[in-house]
Formats: C-alpha cells, sequence, structure tokens
C-alpha cells in the first residue's frame, strides 16, 4: 500500500476509492476480521483456563485453611498418654501419698 493512499483508504467517503485501492482494502479489512477473530477465541481460551486455575486456587486455599485449622486444634487440646504422669496429676499423687502416710 502506497504512504499518498494511506489516508483515502480510511476516510469516510470511500465512493472516492479507486477499484485497486478498494480491493487492498477489502483485503485489509478481511484480514484484521480474521486476525481479530483467532485474538478472541484466544483470549475465550485464556479466559476459560483462568476460570479453572482460580477454582483450583480456591479448593487449595481452602483445604490449607482446614489443615491449619485442624493442626491449631491438635496443638490446642493434646491428648495426653495414660501411662505418662503430667505434673498436676503427679503432684496430686504424691499429695494423696503423703497425706496417707501421716495417717
Amino acid at each position: 500500500m502506497r504512504k499518498d493512499n494511506k489516508k483515502s483508504l480510511f476516510s469516510s467517503n470511500n465512493s472516492s476509492l479507486l477499484p485497486k485501492d478498494r480491493i487492498e482494502m477489502e483485503k485489509l479489512n478481511s484480514k484484521l476480521h480474521l486476525e481479530n477473530y483467532y485474538i478472541m477465541q484466544e483470549n475465550e481460551r485464556l479466559r476459560k483456563k483462568a476460570e479453572l486455575l482460580n477454582q483450583e486456587n480456591q479448593a487449595l486455599l481452602n483445604e490449607l485453611k482446614h489443615r491449619l485449622a485442624a493442626a491449631a486444634a491438635a496443638a490446642a487440646n493434646p491428648i495426653n498418654d495414660i501411662n505418662i504422669p503430667t505434673t498436676s496429676s503427679s503432684a496430686a499423687a504424691s499429695s494423696k501419698a503423703n497425706k496417707k502416710s501421716k495417717k
């Protein structure tokens, strides 16, 4: 396409175009239309992929929150082994033993 015809190709007055220029403009329009179509297809594909990744991310985040909550609950309420006396129970046991020995 020649530089001097560039303005006339994109002007609003298409009736003044020469047949050669009109054909060039139609080719360019078709090419741009096809490019736009492919870009829109790619955009839709990427949008769907982003949506799936977002859903996966949300699921992983929920799983992490549940695991952290479970770990925090387990740390807050440890299950004591009944065979290992805790300091409070051993102190109580020794005070009971002292009371019995005094009698």
